[in-house]
Formats: structure tokens, sequence, C-alpha cells
């Protein structure tokens, strides 16, 4: 009996750095991570993965959970983990930022609806497009290619191996990224709504005793819902190259060669 407890003592321990490593992924990582999902389903799903990727992290299991070093570990984990969620999380905060982008230049911004499930504060947009994101993260398998990129990741930085700053870097470098990103998808609606406002100044000039505040505040609202509706079918061919960027920084980390 006392052998058989030592046995499972020691899958435990094995089992708790894939577990850590899954967990952190998971809770950073787009729509799996985000409020509408319950924790315990997180964590069952973190215990399913951990079982999944326990031959490809037995560099772990010497390691003692409750010493110095395996805080350290774990810790190490949690951190490896988080960042490989957040890079994903990337491309979805772009399209997160393309809404709050035409949502300001559309008069749209003071249309906020309250998520009570998420616990936060969204414009019509924004939420729309982020709908939108979701059906294409799993009409693409996005599910799979994360339990890839974190099954690649314990070959890329076993159990012990330390963080790896580069990664880190080239993280932080392309936050960035999604700033760049967002403006160049929102350019076209910024562009043409500022026209169309810069005309209805010519025209309060012209016939100043209209009321083209009122006016020019429908026009605005029309012809940016025209840009958006324009705009929207772009959006899933987008989202899908800025994931596949994300994918080949990634792969080009694991392999030990800088983002360029």
């Amino acid at each position: 009996m006392e052998l058989v407890f030592a046995q499972m003592l020691t899958l435990l321990y094995a089992l708790w750095w894939p577990f850590c490593r899954a967990l952190a992924f998971l809770s950073a990582s787009p729509v799996i991570g985000d409020g509408m999902v319950p924790l315990p389903l997180r964590v069952l799903l973190s215990v399913v993965l951990a079982v999944v990727m326990l031959p490809l992290s037995q560099g772990g299991a010497s390691v003692d959970p409750f010493s110095l070093h395996g805080v350290m570990a774990t810790v190490e984990q949690a951190v490896i983990g988080g960042v490989l969620g957040l890079a994903f999380h990337l491309t979805i905060s772009a399209v997160m930022v393309l809404g709050y982008l035409a949502s300001s230049q559309m008069g749209f911004a003071m249309a906020v609806m309250n998520d009570p499930v998420n616990g936060t504060s969204s414009d019509v947009v924004s939420a729309t497009l982020m709908l939108l994101c979701t059906l294409v993260f799993f009409a693409v398998v996005g599910h799979l290619v994360l339990v890839g990129v974190l099954g690649a990741s314990f070959r890329a930085w076993p159990v012990g191996s330390g963080l790896n700053a580069l990664m880190l870097q080239t993280l932080a470098f392309n936050v960035a990224w999604v700033f760049s990103a967002a403006l160049l998808l929102a350019l076209p609606l910024v562009f043409s709504t500022f026209v169309v406002q810069i005309g209805f100044g010519f025209l309060n000039r012209v016939a100043p005793s209209l009321n083209l505040f009122s006016l020019g505040f429908s026009v605005v609202t029309l012809f940016g819902l025209f840009m958006l509706a324009q705009m929207l079918r772009f959006v899933p061919e987008h989202y899908v190259r800025m994931t596949g960027q994300v994918l080949e920084m990634l792969q080009r980390q694991m392999r030990g060669l800088p983002h360029g």
C-alpha cells in the first residue's frame, strides 16, 4: 500500500508542472481565457492537458514542488504559459482596438453595453467584432493550434530550464504591433468619416442657418455603418494572417532565433 501511495505521489508531482503551464496558458489565451468560460471548466481542461503532456514534461519529475527550487519552477511554468497565451491574445486585442476606434468615429462610443458575464463594459462594434473573431477562431481550429503550441513549448523550454528573456523581450516589443495593426485596419473608416466631417464643415460656412450638428451626426453614423459593412468581410482574413504571424514568432523563439 505504501508503494502504491508513493507511486501516486510521484505521478502527482509529475502532473503538477504541465498543469501549472496549461492553466496559465488557458487563462491568458483568447476565447478560452475569457470570463464567459467558467474557472472549473478551465481547471478541468488544464488537468486533461496535463495528463496528455505528461510524456513531454518528464524533466521536472525529480524536482520537489515543496522546495524552493519547486516554487521557482512553478513560477517559471506560470510565466511561460501566460506569455504563450498572451501572444495569441494580441490578435484579438488588435481587433478590439479596431472596434473602439470605429465606435469613436461613428458616434457609437456612447452606446456602451454592460457585460455581466465578463464583468466588463464594451461598445456595440467591439462586441460584434469579438463574436466574429470567436467564430473564426473555432473555424480555423484555433483550439487545436493552442494545444500544439503548448506541447511544443515543453520541448523548447523544459521544466527547470529557466525563463527565456528573449521571448519576454520579443512579446513586449510586439505590443506596439497591436496598435499599429488596429490603426491600419481602422484607417479607411477613420479617413472616410474625417472627410465627411470636413465636408459638413464647409457646408456650415455656406449655410450657417442649418442645424448641421444633428444632421452631421446622423450622416456620419450612417456613412460609418456603410464603411464598417464593407470592412467586416476583410476582418477574418486579417485575423488569420495576424495569428499566423504570432505562430511564426513563437516558432522562431522555440528554435532560439531572434524575431525579425
